[in-house]
Order: C-alpha cells, then sequence, then structure tokens
C-alpha cells in the first residue's frame, strides 16, 4: 500500500526530507503544507539580502516547477492547527481535515519577542519572513537611527546592511560580547572592533526596558535609566519552536520535539526535522543541521533504516569586511588542548579545540576555505595521535587533515 504522506513545514528540513523519500520511493503521496503564501524559500538569505530587492524567484529552494516533477502537492497559505494522532488526520485553519498514514513534523521555530514596554509600536520590526524583510526595507526608507536587539549572527548581519544604507546603527547586547555562544573572548574583540570601526554603537550588558514614542518609536530607555534617541528597532533575540499546535496530542515535547536518532517521535509513524526537533536535548537551529535531520526523516519515512550521524553545528559570519566561523565544541573547558595562532594586523585568528586527540571545534576568522577540512576532521573523527600538533603551525595540521 502506497503512503500518504503530509509535510507540515516547508523549510530546508522539510525540503531535504521530501529529496530522500524520492530517492527511495517515487510513488507515496506527499502533501507539503506551508503558512506563508510564497514558494519554499532561502530564509537565511533574508538578513544577507536586506540591500537588495529580495525578489521571490532569487531565494527559492526549489524552482517551482520541482514540485510538479516530484508529484509534490503544495499548500501555500495554508496553517496546520492541530492533529488527531489517533484518527490520523491534521486540522486546517478553514477546519478541513487530511489524514495521513506518515507525519513529519518540520514547521520551524518562530522569533522570540522580547518582554519590552512598547514593543508593539509602529516602527518596530523583527526579521524572521520574506514579508519581514520586505516590510523592513520599505519601513526604514525615511529612518536614519536604528536600534538593533541582539548582537548574535542575524543582528549583526542586519546591523551591516543598516551601515551600507548609510544608517546610524546601535546594537544593544545583553550579555558582555558580542556572539559570545559561538566565539571566545579574544575573537569577540577582533568582531567588535571592526563594528566599531565601521561607525555602529555598541552597547553591552545593555537591557532595553522601553521603546519610547507617542505614536511611533523616538527612542529607548534601558533597565538602568539611559536613554537614547532612534526613529526604529529592529529585534533578534533568538528563536523558539512551534509546537503551539501539537498541545492536546500525545506526542513528546520539551522545548521542541523529542525526537530519538532515526528522527522519530514517541508516536509511530510520525517524525520531526529541523529547528523544532530536539535531540539529545539540543535544539540547535541551524541550517547545516536541519538538512541532515531532513533527510534521515525522509529515508526512514521511506523505509531506509538511517540513523542520524552528529553535525557539528556550524555559524558563519560575513559583515564588517570580516569572514569567520564557528563550529562544533568552542568551550575551553570542556577540551584537553588548543591550538591558537593570531595576527592582529590583518585581523586573523585561528583556534582549534581538542580532546584526547580528537578534533572538537574550531573558530577561524579570516580564511573561510578551512571550514570544511576541519569539519570533515570532526564529523570523521579523525586521530591526532602521534602528531605533534602542539609544536606545529595550524596551516601544517590542515595540510595533514587534507590527507586523512
Amino acid at each position: 500500500m502506497l503512503d500518504k504522506i503530509i509535510i507540515i513545514g516547508n523549510g530546508i528540513a522539510a525540503l531535504s526530507a521530501i529529496k530522500a523519500i524520492r530517492e527511495v520511493d517515487k510513488d507515496s503521496e506527499i502533501h507539503l503544507f506551508g503558512e506563508e503564501v510564497f514558494y519554499p524559500y532561502s530564509r537565511i538569505r533574508l538578513s544577507k539580502g536586506l540591500l537588495s530587492t529580495l525578489q521571490e524567484d532569487k531565494i527559492l529552494l526549489q524552482k517551482r516547477e520541482w514540485y510538479d516533477d516530484n508529484n509534490i502537492n503544495l499548500y501555500l497559505g495554508s496553517k496546520i492547527v492541530s492533529i488527531d494522532t489517533d484518527k490520523k488526520v491534521v486540522k486546517l485553519y478553514d477546519d478541513g481535515l487530511i489524514s495521513y498514514t506518515k507525519l513529519l513534523l518540520a514547521a520551524g521555530s518562530s522569533n522570540n519577542k522580547p518582554n519590552i514596554t512598547g514593543i508593539e509600536k509602529p516602527g518596530v520590526y523583527s526579521l524572521r519572513t520574506l514579508q519581514d524583510a520586505w516590510d523592513i526595507m520599505d519601513g526604514l526608507k525615511n529612518s536614519q537611527t536604528i536600534l538593533v536587539i541582539g548582537g548574535g549572527v542575524q543582528g549583526l548581519e542586519i546591523a551591516w546592511a543598516l551601515v551600507q544604507m548609510d544608517k546610524n546603527v546601535i546594537i544593544a547586547q545583553i550579555t558582555d560580547r558580542l556572539m559570545s555562544k559561538q566565539l571566545d573572548e579574544k575573537c569577540s574583540k577582533i568582531l567588535k572592533n571592526k563594528v566599531i570601526e565601521k561607525g555602529v554603537k555598541i552597547l553591552f550588558n545593555a537591557n532595553v526596558s522601553e521603546i519610547i514614542g507617542k505614536d511611533r518609536v523616538e527612542g529607548f530607555k534601558l533597565s538602568n535609566g539611559e536613554k537614547y534617541e532612534c526613529d526604529a528597532v529592529i529585534y533578534s533575540i533568538g528563536t523558539r519552536p512551534n509546537i503551539d499546535f501539537l498541545q492536546g496530542t500525545p506526542i513528546d515535547t520539551d522545548r521542541g520535539i523529542i525526537v530519538n536518532n532515526r528522527m522519530e517521535t514517541n508516536i509511530e509513524g510520525i517524525f520531526a526535522a529541523g529547528d523544532i526537533a530536539q535531540y539529545n536535548g539540543n535544539i540547535f537551529g541551524l541550517w547545516n543541521i536541519a538538512i541532515e535531520q531532513g533527510k534521515v526523516a525522509g529515508y526512514n519515512m521511506a523505509g531506509r533504516d538511517t540513523k542520524y550521524k552528529y553535525v557539528p553545528p556550524v555559524t558563519t559570519l560575513n559583515a564588517f569586511d570580516l569572514t569567520l566561523f564557528s563550529m562544533g565544541i568552542v568551550d575551553e573547558t570542556m577540551v584537553t588542548d588548543t591550538m591558537v595562532e593570531e595576527n592582529i594586523g590583518d585581523n586573523t585568528y585561528k583556534k582549534i579545540f581538542i580532546k584526547d586527540n580528537y578534533i572538537k571545534g574550531a573558530i577561524v576568522v579570516g580564511n573561510i576555505k578551512l571550514s570544511p577540512v576541519l569539519k570533515s576532521a570532526i564529523e570523521k573523527k579523525v586521530s591526532l595521535e602521534g602528531v605533534d600538533y602542539k609544536n606545529m603551525p595550524i596551516d601544517d595540521l590542515i595540510q595533514l587533515l587534507k590527507t586523512k
């Protein structure tokens, strides 16, 4: 009997699953539901593309004809509001019901909204969807000073785009440094200096308590009482999995949907992947991991037994005339050795984290080409047994890894 597969969410995890399913199974029905009215597109292109017109067709994950070519029933602007796991049906926003034999939950995540007085004022934005990007580009035409709340990757990419639009930019970061989860103190300092060099004002340990203004944004206030003027605000303080529609179901959830190494939930025939999935206590919200999880879910849904293998989380930033990446474990307390090289003059920095002769993570500024080599070494668990890496330049170690 052919399966009737329903996929909730149309991001990269969902499309990776479809490719895996169709690799094994050409005939089962696949029904793909997305809340937005757009064909599935690359969400990570949004903050990078604020300087462009961001046309839908330019950022699609697949050409429109791909869905017909692969016999995919695509539903745009269609929200699933609930699931009946006993009857194996999903309920649409218009009360329509569709049955399934297998179900993939890949509904992604939504931006966290800060608990700030005045956050609902006109002139306050957040970037998650293509429509959000269009709203930001249209709304900021007459704005000159913009507050960006959050000094993570997306906040920095947005800030860089605004700088290139000749806007005055203020970043409010609640911790004492930028990208504190992905970078060590030295690298954060290199990044901070480049951001300031481009004219951005950074407020560290800054807790925004109020957006000031009568009819629209006129400024903001910090919890310590300091006030600043601005005429627009964009917040980027992390995301949360979209699991509200699972209330009342027996599907196990914590912060996200709990899955095993086959991307299965506790309910037979129901899988989850991407930003919505919680595996081994982790929700990564990263592109490369969503691809792999989607692929594993798809193969298992199609009957090819596949287990998820560790994929090191990779974060990249290309902004403020700086390129950097961070991957895997970047906490010195969790490793036994580190290799460090830096050249302050040309803003290059390399740090490799090693535990018991295995590379566990890396931070690199200035040479993004090292990323695939180090990622492969982490994934393949390449042993450095017998290698005198403590007395070896990092570039020599990279050359050695290429032969492994």
